[in-house]
């Protein structure tokens, strides 16, 4: 992340309530003001934080965490939405910009039960908690045996939910548990060999108007280019496949030495519990100005080797 100092400027920052989501908006926040800019919060209920008793597939999708935001940023009450990455629409709608990407967090699912260590500890048949289309996919072809129950609601009613028995054991995002002071509550991370990560999961991503340089200009500090080249590249992989939380897929890239690795897996949710996977790498200059255009077309690559497997 640059220090690097800007104009100082007077920033909104558009934000829905949960307790996840105002944490990741007060930490930008915070780095906002260390930069000299002056800002306030809008904090904001969404349709996605009010619909609870149907997956997101079925309701419009992770959109509904943004739209309402995005209304604010049209209507000027705002200038600018902090999203959790992986709830972002893989393209924007017109007017609107990804400006900057920050610094990843824990990228990994983690496994969350008061009763189990590891998912491997469960009984045959227990029930697991997700809403997930990809983590449903990943847990079958780990443990088809397991009942796998629909989990929404923001991160402390899915907890809530596990402790009142609902569940034998959950799975959620590490980021989001561990920005929460809740990391004691891990029993697990699956590794990315075990449980390949969402597209974006563990990154922060701030949406401004286009036509705002102004505050693109003031977030540009914030950004972290490494962490903008991976999650390129895995948007790029699910936005080739249509992807939205009604696609079965993982993506996930590193970028270590010079050379972008990226992964990905895909699953049919009412089929077999197999899973169909690619990966790719490549050396990529992280300073060219066409890095993150190498990584969509490494992205685009890794979405044709998919659908030459059958994936759809």
């Amino acid at each position: 992340m640059s220090t690097a100092l800007t104009s100082p400027v007077f920033l909104t920052i558009a934000t829905r309530e949960s307790r996840l989501a105002m944490w990741q908006a007060e930490h930008v926040q915070a780095l906002l003001k260390a930069q000299g800019h002056s800002v306030t919060l809008l904090g904001m209920t969404t349709q996605g934080d009010q619909i609870l008793d149907r997956s997101l597939s079925k309701v419009g999708g992770k959109g509904l965490f943004v739209k309402e935001l995005e209304v604010a940023l049209e209507e000027g009450r705002a200038n600018l939405a902090v999203h959790s990455l992986k709830d972002v629409p893989m393209d924007l709608p017109e007017g609107f910009d990804l400006a900057c990407v920050m610094e990843r967090e824990d990228p990994r699912d983690a496994w969350v039960s008061s009763k189990y260590a590891h998912l491997n500890d469960l009984p045959q048949g227990a029930v697991v908690g997700t809403s997930s289309l990809r983590r449903t996919v990943l847990l079958r072809a780990m443990r088809p045996d397991l009942k796998i129950e629909p989990l929404r609601g923001n991160l402390d009613t899915r907890l809530r939910k596990l402790d009142e028995g609902q569940y034998d054991g959950i799975v959620l995002a590490a980021a989001g548990l561990k920005r929460l002071g809740l990391g004691e509550r891990i029993r697990h991370i699956f590794e990315t060999t075990e449980m390949l990560p969402a597209a974006g999961q563990g990154a922060l991503g701030i949406e401004v108007r286009s036509n705002r340089a102004d505050v693109a200009q003031a977030l540009a500090p914030l950004a972290d280019a490494a962490t903008w080249l991976t999650v390129t590249a895995e948007r790029a992989v699910s936005r080739a496949m249509g992807g939205s939380c009604s696609m079965p897929l993982a993506a996930h890239a590193t970028f270590a030495n010079g050379t972008l690795h990226l992964r990905a897996a895909w699953g049919d949710p009412s089929g077999e519990p197999v899973l169909l996977r690619a990966e790719v790498a490549q050396a990529i200059d992280l300073a060219a100005a066409n890095a993150r255009q190498q990584a969509e077309e490494l992205g685009l690559l890794v979405a044709t080797r998919l659908r030459e497997q059958g994936a759809h």
